[in-house]
């Protein structure tokens, strides 16, 4: 049986790589905020899917989850740490301290509480080891017009993915990044809808499930191997080239 937990499992990005996992025949535990969406997950998978409802802004609640999971299942495998928020746009000047904050909360300090516990975890089990993959960015590369929050983020999150990585070495804890472009969920759909309002086009998108798969691909890999980083992004966003 393998084991991995998802946050931010509710929605996007994170639902769509539960199931991939589940699907797989994973043993998934589900983290996110919104316990209901969680249940009704897990309803349709039955014991290999685990609710784990929490903010992972909260360190305690983090621990508490994790501990459980892993006393359940009897290990974990693979985290794939990816709640985040994307605050709202605006002009460098006019981006409140609120939503600098929120973004710093929720898509560093989440990150980095989940990836601490699941870090000691990897490291105290036999046999010793997993793999932490990080939920970057295309804006961990290149920012987007007034996300000046999520994109600072972002950028911070290929710091932790590289210190996770070398901190990791000693313990066969891989650490690894998916940076993604354009994937059609929510989250994209608000930040697009952002863009709009300000005249521009709208992006060019690609299926969520795309990016599950290349999660799976990551997760799937012997410790001997790793994906350090990996972009994976819709074909025909200007991602590249002179603008």
């Amino acid at each position: 049986m393998r084991t991995m937990i998802v946050t931010g499992a509710s929605s996007g990005i994170g639902l769509a790589v539960s199931e991939t996992m589940l699907d797989a025949g994973w043993t998934v535990g589900l983290v996110a905020r919104r316990a209901e969406r969680l249940e009704a997950l897990a309803e349709s998978y039955g014991e290999t899917a685990m609710p784990l409802p929490l903010d992972v802004t909260d360190a305690d609640a983090v621990d508490t989850a994790f501990r459980h999971f892993t006393e359940t299942t009897g290990r974990l495998d693979c985290l794939f740490n990816n709640a985040g928020v994307f605050t709202p746009t605006a002009p460098f000047d006019e981006i409140t301290l609120d939503d600098w904050r929120r973004a710093v909360d929720v898509n560093l300090t989440g990150m980095f509480l989940c990836a601490r516990t699941a870090f000691g975890l990897m490291r105290r089990q036999t046999p010793q080891g997993g793999r932490i993959i990080m939920n970057g960015s295309i804006s961990a590369h290149v920012p987007r017009a007034g996300a000046a929050p999520y994109t600072a983020t972002k950028h911070a999150v290929t710091g932790l993915t590289k210190q996770i990585a070398l901190d990791g070495r000693p313990y066969d804890i891989a650490g690894s990044q998916i940076d993604i472009g354009n994937a059609d969920t929510e989250l994209l759909r608000d930040a697009a809808h952002q863009a709009m309002t300000r005249g521009e086009a709208p992006p060019h998108v690609m299926d969520v499930a795309d990016v599950a798969r290349a999660v799976r691909l990551m997760a799937e890999l012997p410790l001997s191997a790793n994906i350090l980083f990996q972009t994976i992004m819709a074909t025909k966003m200007p991602y590249v080239g002179r603008g």
